[in-house]
C-alpha cells in the first residue's frame, strides 16, 4: 500500500493533535501560484503594521513592499530573469529581508550565503550556485573579492549597516563600524554599485510581475557542509508554502491577528529554520520582527531588549544558555511571553529547567532540516496551557500532510518504541540536491521518503524522541553510543559550561567516549565530572578521557557544536 495514502488510523500521531488542527493541508496550497502571492497578499493585509525592528529602526510591511519590488525593479533592469540566482550575504538586517522579497518579485531564485564564509567557502557556493548577482554587507565584501574573479558574478551590491537607518543615525552607526570599531576590512570590488543607489534606481523604473509555477524553484538554500562541501538544496514555491502551511494549522487561531506578537529573532535568517518560521510565518501573522544581528554578543542582545516586550522566541540550547548566563536578562519580565521554540540541536535538560525557573515557560523542541524546508515535527502549542506545561525531551509529532518512519539497520521497519533511522515524507520535503544526483538518490527514494540521517523512536501516542545523529554515533565494543546523552549528562553538572562527546579510537573496544568541557566552575577537575557521569550511565558509555578548554567550543553560526571539527 503506498504510504502517502494511509488512512487515518494508521497515523497514530494524529490523536495527539490539539481540536482544529487538520490532518492534511494540501488543498491550500493550491490557493496560491507561488510565492510572490503569499507575500502580497499579507504585506497588503498588514501594512500599516511595523514588520522589522533593527538597531532601533523599524520597517513597516508597506515600507518592505516599496523597497522590495524596488529592488525586483533594479534586477529586472539589470538584464535579471526568472530563474537566475541571487546569492544573498548578510546578517540580521532590514536589508535582508528587502532583498528576499525583490528576489522572488523579479523570479529569481534566492542563494542564502553564511556571511563568515571563507574564501574557500564562498568560491565553492558561488561556482555551484552559478549566482550571476551578490548582495554582500561590506563587513564581508573583502572575502567576495577574492574569489570574484573567474566566478559567474556578473554584479555585486555592497550594503552597509547605516543604509535604511537614516541620515544622522546611518552615517554615525557607518563611522563607528567602519572607523572606531574597525569591522570593516578594505576591499576592491570594481563595478560594485551601493545598497541605497540600487533602491533608487529601482524606483525610477517600472517592475513587471513575473509568472511563475508551484513546481519551480524559489531557493538554493546550502546545507551547513559539515561532511564536506555544502549541497545545494533544492527548495520549489511548493515546498516553503507548504511548510507555512503547515506551521499556521499547527499554531491555529491562537494568535490572534488582530492583536500584533512581538517576536525575538535570533537565529539568521539566511538560516532555513530562522528563514521558514521567524521571516515567513510571522510574515503571515503579521508579527513584529526584532533583528539580533549577532546572537551570540549577549550583553548586546540584552541592551537591544532591554525596552522591548516580546511575546516570541527561537534559538537552540547555546543560544538560551548564553542568555540564562546573562543576570539582566533573567532579571527582566518575562509576562508577555507566551511561546519558546527551540530547533537546530538537542536542548540540554540543565538548560531547559534552567529556562522553565526563569521566564516560567518551557522551551518547546521541534525538528526539522533543511532537506525539509526546514519543519517536520514539533510538540502540540497550546498557549493557554504554556506555563504548566514542562520540557519533555521530544520533538513532538509529525506536522498534518507529513508522514514519518523509522528504518532499521537491516532495513526492516522499526517497531514502535524501536530506534530506527528517521525517515519523511510530505510536500515539504526537497525536490534534490542541486546537480547532485547521486547524493539525492542516496536520500530520496522513488516514493519521495527522505533518509533524515538522525536515529530515533516513536512511542505509541505518536511522539518522537531523537537519539542522535546516525554519523556520530559512538561504537563501543560493539554497543552504540549515542554523544546527545553523554552531553546531557555532563551539562547536568553545575561545573559545566559546554560539553561536546566524540569518539577517539581504541584498538581494543573500537572508539572510546571522549569529552571536550569548557567549565563554569574554574575549580572542576576531571574526577568531579567522572564520578557525575558514573552515577548517572552505566560502564561502557562513562568517558574515558576529559579535555578541558578555555575558550568556547566550535560551532556553526546558529549555535550548533561542530563535533566534526573536534574529531
Amino acid at each position: 500500500m503506498n504510504a502517502i495514502s494511509l488512512e487515518h488510523a494508521e497515523r497514530i500521531w494524529l490523536n495527539a493533535y490539539l481540536p482544529g488542527v487538520p490532518a492534511d493541508i494540501e488543498a491550500g496550497i493550491e490557493d496560491y501560484p507561488s510565492l510572490r502571492e503569499v507575500f502580497l497578499e499579507h504585506l497588503e493585509k498588514f501594512r500599516e503594521r511595523v514588520a522589522y525592528v533593527s538597531i532601533g529602526t523599524e520597517m513597516t510591511y508597506a515600507d518592505w513592499r516599496v523597497q522590495g519590488v524596488a529592488f525586483a525593479a533594479w534586477l529586472q533592469g539589470q538584464g535579471v530573469k526568472k530563474g537566475d540566482r541571487v546569492a544573498l550575504m548578510m546578517p540580521n538586517c532590514l536589508q535582508y529581508p528587502i532583498c528576499l522579497l525583490g528576489t522572488i518579485l523579479a523570479g529569481a531564485v534566492v542563494v542564502n550565503v553564511n556571511p563568515l564564509y571563507t574564501a574557500h567557502e564562498l568560491k565553492h557556493l558561488l561556482k555551484d550556485s552559478g549566482a550571476e548577482t551578490v548582495v554582500i554587507f561590506e563587513n564581508f565584501a573583502h572575502t567576495l573579492e577574492k574569489v570574484v574573479a573567474g566566478s559567474s558574478v556578473k554584479r555585486v551590491v555592497v550594503a552597509a549597516i547605516g543604509d535604511l537607518l537614516g541620515t544622522l543615525k546611518g552615517a554615525a552607526m557607518n563611522f563607528i563600524l567602519r572607523s572606531v570599531q574597525k569591522q570593516v576590512p578594505t576591499f576592491n570590488l570594481p563595478g560594485a554599485v551601493r545598497f541605497n543607489k540600487v533602491l533608487k534606481q529601482g524606483r525610477a523604473r517600472n517592475h513587471l510581475p513575473v509568472a511563475m509555477n508551484l513546481d519551480e524553484l524559489a531557493f538554493l538554500q546550502y546545507t551547513g557542509g559539515t561532511t564536506g562541501d555544502a549541497k545545494g538544496v533544492m527548495l520549489s514555491h511548493r515546498n516553503i508554502i507548504a511548510n507555512l502551511l503547515q506551521a499556521k494549522a499547527w499554531v491555529g487561531d491562537q494568535l490572534d491577528q488582530d492583536t500584533q506578537e512581538t517576536n525575538v529573532t535570533l537565529l539568521p535568517l539566511y538560516h532555513i529554520f530562522s528563514l521558514t518560521v521567524n521571516c515567513l510565518m510571522f510574515m503571515c501573522l503579521g508579527g513584529r520582527n526584532i533583528l539580533i544581528a549577532n546572537p551570540r554578543d549577549v550583553k548586546r542582545v540584552q541592551m537591544i531588549l532591554r525596552k522591548e516586550r516580546f511575546n516570541g522566541i527561537a534559538g537552540v540550547n547555546t543560544l538560551f544558555n548564553g542568555l540564562l548566563e546573562n543576570k539582566e536578562f533573567c532579571a527582566r519580565d518575562f509576562s508577555d511571553l507566551r511561546m519558546v521554540i527551540a530547533g537546530g540541536m538537542a536542548t540540554h535538560t540543565a538548560v531547559a529547567k534552567r529556562w522553565k525557573e526563569v521566564t516560567g515557560l518551557p522551551i518547546i523542541e521541534g525538528y526539522g532540516l533543511t532537506e525539509c524546508s526546514p519543519v517536520v515535527s514539533i510538540s502540540p502549542i497550546d498557549i493557554s496551557r504554556m506555563r504548566e506545561m514542562a520540557f519533555t525531551g521530544s520533538i513532538g509529532v509529525p506536522l498534518p500532510s507529513t508522514w514519518v518512519r523509522f528504518m532499521r539497520e537491516d532495513g526492516e521497519l522499526a517497531d514502535i518504541g524501536e530506534q530506527g533511522e528517521l525517515q519523511v515524507r510530505g510536500p515539504q520535503v526537497m525536490q534534490g540536491y542541486w546537480k547532485r544526483p547521486k547524493e539525492t538518490a542516496e536520500v530520496l527514494d522513488a516514493e519521495g521518503w527522505l533518509s533524515t540521517g538522525d536515529i530515533g523512536v516513536m512511542d505509541e501516542h505518536g511522539y518522537i524522541r531523537l537519539v542522535d545523529r546516525k554519523k556520530d554515533m559512538i561504537l563501543v565494543s560493539g554497543f552504540n553510543v549515542y554523544p546527545n546523552e553523554i552531553e546531557d549528562v555532563v551539562a547536568l553538572h553545575p561545573g559545566v559550561g559546554e560539553v561536546a562527546a566524540i569518539g577517539v579510537e581504541d584498538p581494543v573496544t573500537g572508539e572510546k567516549v571522549k569529552i571536550i568541557v569548557v567549565r563554569k566552575d574554574p575549580n572542576l577537575t576531571q574526577e568531579q565530572i567522572l564520578a557525575h557521569c558514573r552515577e548517572y550511565l552505566t560502564g561502557y558509555k562513562v568517558p574515558r578521557y576529559v579535555e578541558f578548554r578555555t575558550t568556547e567550543l566550535p560551532k556553526t553560526t546558529v549555535g550548533k557544536v561542530l563535533r566534526r571539527a573536534l574529531r
